[in-house]
């Protein structure tokens, strides 16, 4: 693994598309869409690049890049999610991964740590081992400091400027899920997740209305299962103060080979319809106003 500084292997780390003026209270998120591998990390890895990209939420990014012209800003990673996680917390580490000593305060016994999915993941999705060997404590604390730090602080004053300016905001944290994910055992297979920690994260009205509008779309929606959303909807989701977050994960099989990762011909229809969501969940919310859409 090359000692070259994360942050210089990604030229931006991360984006934010803004709108001409921001008009709707939402901020979309797109931080496991990154698709920037760099050659020290493949060389790193006991796996090639493709397989490396199991664990991306493929095109996701280009599925939502609508919104902004709706007046919603849209932060999107370039690092890739196999790389650092930015839907962990800031220090879940797994030591077996490490030469050194990792801080007291790294949090060791997640289950996620447990699953090798931590902030510097140890599998790809699928649960194959991502690197040939262990990597020095130095490469993840630097991970962490030059973008999961950086990468959430403009997260975090994106929803700041956007509750300033509206007296309330909701951040959609998008996702997409393999089509293997979801059971066939319990019934028809599921389009889209919608995740709000179990009604702790967004005010009720906003999940119904978001789920209203996928099934107008003709699309199979459940809540909290199996993703009731992560570190992002549960530590940027806090109704009371009138700050919402809600998780939104759709079936890879709607708009992409799966197998080639590559856009299918739904791409384009499934953002048509990601775009009417949005636009649907923006006249709601700002329906709503602050006052209604914070005593939730």
């Amino acid at each position: 693994m090359s000692r070259a500084s994360p942050a210089s292997l990604f030229a931006p780390p991360f984006q934010v598309d803004e709108p001409e003026r921001q008009t709707l209270p939402f901020v979309y998120n797109t931080g496991h869409s990154g698709a920037v591998y760099p050659a020290s990390f493949v060389a790193a890895s006991r796996l090639d690049a493709m397989a490396l990209r199991r664990s991306e939420d493929a095109f996701v990014d280009r599925l939502y890049a609508p919104v902004v012209g709706l007046g919603a800003p849209l932060m999107r990673a370039s690092f890739p999610r196999a790389y650092l996680d930015v839907n962990r917390e800031p220090y879940e580490l797994d030591p077996r991964m490490f030469e050194g000593r990792l801080p007291p305060f790294v949090n060791v016994r997640s289950m996620r740590v447990a699953g090798g999915l931590g902030t510097v993941p140890r599998v790809v999705a699928d649960g194959q081992e991502i690197y040939r060997g262990r990597l020095p404590v130095e490469e993840a604390l630097a991970r962490i400091e030059e973008l999961y730090k950086p990468y959430h602080r403009t997260l975090k004053e994106l929803v700041a400027r956007t509750a300033r300016t509206f007296g309330h905001a909701v951040l959609i944290d998008c996702h997409s899920m393999p089509s293997t994910s979801l059971s066939r055992d319990e019934g028809p297979v599921v389009d889209v997740v919608l995740g709000d920690r179990f009604g702790t994260a967004c005010a009720p009205d906003l999940i119904d209305c978001a789920e209203a509008a996928f099934r107008g779309h003709g699309l199979r929606v459940v809540r909290n299962k199996p993703y009731a959303g992560g570190f992002v909807t549960e530590h940027y989701g806090e109704p009371a103060q009138g700050r919402h977050a809600l998780q939104i994960e759709v079936n890879r099989a709607l708009y992409m080979d799966e197998r080639k990762l590559l856009p299918r011909p739904g791409f384009e229809a499934l953002s048509r319809v990601l775009t009417g969501v949005a636009e649907t969940l923006g006249h709601a919310a700002l329906d709503l106003g602050p006052r209604r859409i914070a005593a939730e």
